[in-house]
């Protein structure tokens, strides 16, 4: 659908080849960005352990394929939060976006309509609420918009923005609670990344003039979240933050199954397990590794999806198999992003869609519905 535009975009960023696979915009999103971002985007916490073991663990689940099954027509969508997707992928919330294109996050919010996708804007995007839900319903099949949120010290501006997604037709707030303090991620503290002069905190400065610092030891990312985010949020905190609004609430950043209840149980409709792809607490286990016992100590009470370490339509499928409704993609938009804008991140969605058709295709599963916990087993040590 795209190759005529796709070709242009190639030529523009001196590529020669079109990548078939999210691995090959890695590569290419390498040479398309500057060190600094690229490390921004790319790192972990301390040794990197974690980010690494988010795509490892994958590895450690096999499927077991069904055979002479009907799978001459496959349908790969299905609801979350009662909210139609044209297949079980959300993009995850992901900061600064304009470092990667221009566009930024209205070229993300783009594909994701036309593809039929949710998108989850982050608080610290460097375009504003307004205009990123203006660009995701530019497209008559529009697609779920979520809103994530950090609770700030200062209630009234996270009582503002949550007004503000609601006011712009956002369907989901999407709080983020493994982030009590930054972790450390050493590649930016070595850079102390800040944003370049002409990009800001698009939500927040129009609210109260907040920017990243531009001195100091530490990155101006360390020193915006010492100083704005909350620490001391508790459970409590979140019968407050449903209180202003009618929106769904998912919880992102459980690992585990007794916090995943306790979320349900405070009125969570959504949980999405997620160690942050590998940037808060290094050694903290694998997104996937965590799936199966969230799921059961759910049971009914919450939706599960989960993030980190997808790169392939089998990751999709094992994610699925082990009881998340949907997965979230981080950085590999962003490497499309970054390679051709709304087209590159356009095609990465378009690979993980015909990867996953095909998995489906080959496990024996016509619909989403029939993907269930018989299709993979752990692998053998």
């Amino acid at each position: 659908m795209h190759d005529n535009l796709y070709r242009h975009n190639i030529e523009d960023n001196n590529t020669q080849l079109k990548p078939i696979n999210l691995f090959e915009y890695e590569k290419l999103a390498t040479n398309a960005l500057s060190q600094k971002v690229l490390d921004y985007y790319s790192s972990g916490a301390w040794d990197e352990v974690t980010l690494r073991d988010n795509r490892a663990a994958f590895e450690r689940f096999k499927i077991r394929p069904r055979m002479l099954v009907d799978v001459s027509s496959r349908n790969l969508s299905t609801k979350v939060l009662g909210q139609s997707i044209q297949m079980p992928l959300l993009i995850a919330p992901m900061a600064f976006q304009r470092l990667a294109h221009q566009d930024g996050e209205l070229a993300t919010a783009r594909a994701a309509s036309i593809a039929g996708i949710g998108m989850v804007l982050s608080t610290m995007a460097t375009y504003s609420i307004e205009d990123v839900a203006v660009a995701g319903y530019e497209n008559t099949l529009a697609s779920p918009q979520w809103f994530q949120l950090y609770v700030h010290r200062d209630r009234g501006l996270t009582r503002a923005l949550i007004e503000r997604a609601c006011a712009a037709g956002y369907q989901a707030l999407c709080l983020t609670v493994d982030a009590p303090v930054l972790g450390q991620r050493e590649r930016d503290k070595r850079n102390e990344f800040t944003l370049p002069p002409g990009l800001q905190l698009a939500n927040l400065a129009t609210l109260s003039g907040l920017k990243i610092p531009h001195e100091g030891g530490e990155s101006g990312l360390f020193t915006y979240f010492a100083q704005q985010l909350n620490p001391a949020m508790t459970w409590k905190d979140l019968e407050w933050v449903q209180s202003l609004s009618p929106l769904p609430l998912a919880i992102k950043g459980i690992l585990r199954g007794d916090d995943a209840l306790r979320a349900a149980e405070h009125g969570a409709k959504a949980v999405i397990v997620s160690n942050h792809g590998g940037r808060q607490l290094d050694s903290a286990i694998a997104s996937i590794d965590a799936v199966s016992e969230v799921v059961a100590a759910v049971g009914n009470k919450a939706e599960v999806l989960v993030d980190g370490g997808i790169r392939r339509g089998t990751d999709i499928l094992k994610a699925l198999a082990l009881g998340a409704k949907a997965v979230l993609l981080g950085r590999p938009i962003l490497w499309g992003l970054a390679v051709a804008g709304e087209v590159g991140v356009s095609h990465v969605i378009e690979l993980l869609r015909s990867e996953l058709d095909v998995a489906m295709a080959l496990s024996g599963c016509a619909e989403i519905q029939d993907i269930d916990c018989s299709l993979v087993i752990p692998a053998r040590a």
